[in-house]
């Protein structure tokens, strides 16, 4: 679950400092309930004065925020971490007054800090539960979703996420954003518009778990392409914009990809989820552009960026997520076009399999244990995985191998021939290929063996006879 990060209180001097510790302290802390007090009737205030000013000429124009009161409502973004704060600011009803912000006020800053504030409360289950449960605030909340300023934008989906990371409410949160169409085309927009990573990132982890805790939902985003972006006023005139999920998920993976392998993870995870669904992958391939688009991007990943020769094997213990969800989404991609030839061709199918190659050779060497170690052995760093690492290795190599497998199966002679004058099927390369296939893969060694003793009868030889388990039955 994550936890908002706030900016840092303001410096007070020394006699402020004294006043804080020696006041009415909330809880184990040194904070002041008569300060904290004082925040918030200064936030009502504004909102009251805003309220009376609704109607006039400037009723449209962004309000700035004072100063001084920033840096007061900051301290209390900073302080809402504290478990005795947010448990103080929710028993004196805190969370209706920020609600009460973000229903009301036009000034982005003071909506930005207000979401914040009810993120940071939101990560104690007692609180999240109450703020959950009430339909005005959930309502409240999900229309933040479609606001205009890329701060409160990110702040909003990082109590979303929070909110749906409690398994307690998360179901409720589910349904509400299933019962309005406007947060997929909100969502939808800022994935294929947007430049802010951080916010990229952040919508991107949403989607994910969106779709990981409900496929209906899933389904239902994927056959949705009519929503207009936002809830804005219009031209009549206007077309109303259409979003189908696919080319905005592409789009976001594309904008973060040179910024945080973490957050290309996010998104090809996501990609692999639609994958999962018949649907999914009709949504990927049915446009042509969007198909091509889809494979283009992630073959280059694969074939051009990660786990590239140079670099060193325990780069995989990085990418080994990412790298799973790549692959998956390709494998299911090649099997659903195979009848458009991706595989046949030798500049498609060698390059995908001298990567996959290097993924189980690179795996071997994350996973062995040096010889004669002993705990003194200190030059060397130790390869040995944690169990969770062990997992995941596992899940890269179970996918690894069911598409090199798929791609061997689809290999013509001329390809095998190339292959073997290009080295990405020299005896090394085999003998890695056949210790990850074997014996699960007993009839596609055993048909490659065959295709490769038409081309080179001594290398079919040899290959045999290191594993006869993929020797042809006779």
């Amino acid at each position: 679950m994550d936890r908002n990060p706030s900016p840092p209180p303001p410096s007070c001097d020394q006699e402020d400092e004294e006043d804080l510790a020696g006041g009415d302290c909330i809880g184990s802390t040194v904070y002041s309930k008569h300060w904290l007090f004082g925040v918030l009737s200064g936030l009502i205030q504004i909102v009251t004065l805003e309220s009376d000013k609704s109607g006039s000429d400037d009723d449209e124009q962004q309000m700035e925020l004072a100063e001084e009161m920033e840096n007061e409502i900051c301290r209390v973004w900073d302080m809402s971490m504290d478990e005795d704060v947010a448990l103080f600011l929710q028993e004196f009803k805190a969370p209706d007054i920020f609600m009460g912000v973000l229903a009301k006020s036009r000034c982005p800053r003071l909506r930005e800090i207000c979401v914040g504030i009810l993120g940071n409360m939101a990560c104690f289950q007692e609180i999240c539960v109450s703020i959950s449960s009430c339909e005005d605030r959930g309502q409240v909340i999900l229309q933040c979703l479609c606001d205009s300023d890329p701060p409160t934008l990110l702040e909003t989906s990082r109590l979303l996420l929070t909110c749906l990371s409690q398994t307690e409410v998360a179901s409720v949160w589910v349904e509400r954003i299933r019962e309005h169409p406007s947060i997929y085309a909100s969502v939808c927009f800022i994935m294929s518009s947007s430049t802010n990573v951080d916010l990229l990132v952040k919508v991107g982890e949403v989607v994910d778990k969106l779709f990981d805790l409900d496929e209906k939902l899933m389904l239902e985003w994927i056959r949705n392409g009519t929503a207009r972006p936002r809830d804005q006023p219009r031209e009549d005139s206007e077309e109303q914009p259409v979003f189908s999920i696919v080319p905005c998920v592409l789009e976001a993976a594309k904008q973060v990809r040179s910024e945080t392998l973490e957050g290309l993870d996010v998104y090809m995870h996501v990609l692999q989820l639609l994958t999962t669904v018949d649907d999914g992958i009709q949504a990927i391939v049915q446009c042509p552009d969007t198909g091509k688009a889809t494979w283009n991007f992630l073959f280059d990943l694969v074939c051009r960026e990660f786990c590239q020769a140079g670099d060193p094997p325990i780069i995989l213990q990085e990418q080994k997520t990412v790298l799973a969800s790549v692959l998956s989404v390709l494998s299911a991609l090649s099997a659903s076009q195979s009848e458009q030839g991706h595989l046949d061709r030798e500049e498609v199918a060698l390059p995908l399999i001298d990567s996959l190659i290097r993924v189980l050779q690179n795996m071997e060497h994350c996973q062995k244990k040096p010889e004669n170690s002993t705990e003194s052995d200190t030059e060397e760093p130790t390869n040995c995985a944690s169990p969770q690492d062990d997992f995941h290795m596992k899940i890269l190599k179970d996918i690894s191998c069911e598409f090199l497998s798929n791609i061997l199966q689809a290999l013509t002679k001329e390809t095998v021939a190339q292959g073997l004058k290009e080295g990405q099927f020299s005896k090394q390369k085999c003998s890695c290929v056949f210790q990850s296939l074997l014996p699960r893969y007993s009839p596609v060694v055993e048909g490659f063996i065959q295709a490769l003793r038409d081309v080179d009868k001594t290398l079919a030889e040899d290959l045999e006879e290191s594993f006869p388990s993929g020797k042809a039955q006779t």
